[in-house]
């Protein structure tokens, strides 16, 4: 069976401050995100092989697929592993401000500007109840970006959409620098936005 491992953050872990601390950063990956990877190859070791034998994004794509006494396993802790991992690519040191190129055409196309998305992203992702993320996705029905919250750490690709950019609000997240000011979080995280990395993941998806 293949074994998932948990992927390297592609900068130090203080790289993001002051927007993102350094402390965060280390207990996000190596601990948070190593559980998610840890616990999504115990959930598989449990499935047939020819589920074992897929990726995890065409895993998350079938969950109707696995046995069902797994399933709710493989969505929670595949979701993690997946959404962490695009989650570090999706943020920089000194990222942020505005896209351009096809990624803001398909923006502008969307929502009608870059700060009306940024809006309605920032507003609708701090309003999630409990834990979840906000997403900007790419649709393969509607051939459009749309905006995304889910619950806990259920991918898009569980409804068919392709994730481009994730902000993660799960309290640990945050908590330690921003404590309960999740608005705050989030007007931070937009200073770390890694544009090329959601442009190619566009371009990729199309």
């Amino acid at each position: 069976m293949k074994k998932y491992e948990l992927p390297k953050v592609p900068y130090a872990y203080d790289a993001l401050e002051p927007h993102i601390d350094a402390r965060t950063m280390e207990i996000h990956h190596t601990k948070h995100h190593q559980t998610y990877t840890d616990k999504l190859n115990a959930a598989l070791e449990k499935c047939p092989s020819e589920i074992q034998a897929k990726d995890i994004n065409d895993i998350l794509s079938s969950l109707d697929e696995l046995p069902s006494d797994q399933k709710g396993a493989v969505n929670f802790n595949g979701g993690g592993f997946d959404n962490h991992r695009i989650f570090w690519q999706n943020m920089k040191p000194g990222g942020g401000g505005e896209p351009g190129g096809s990624i803001a055409d398909a923006v502008n196309k969307s929502f009608g500007s870059f700060s009306e998305f940024k809006e309605k992203f920032s507003s609708t992702t701090a309003l999630i109840q409990g834990s979840g993320w906000g997403w900007l996705v790419y649709n393969p029905s509607s051939k459009k970006v749309e905006y995304k919250s889910m619950s806990n750490q259920t991918s898009p690709r569980t409804e068919g959409l392709i994730p481009l950019l994730g902000c993660d609000v799960w309290e640990h997240a945050y908590y330690l620098k921003y404590q309960n000011k999740r608005p705050d979080y989030i007007s931070a995280w937009w200073n770390v936005v890694n544009w090329d990395d959601v442009s190619k993941r566009l371009s990729e998806s199309q």
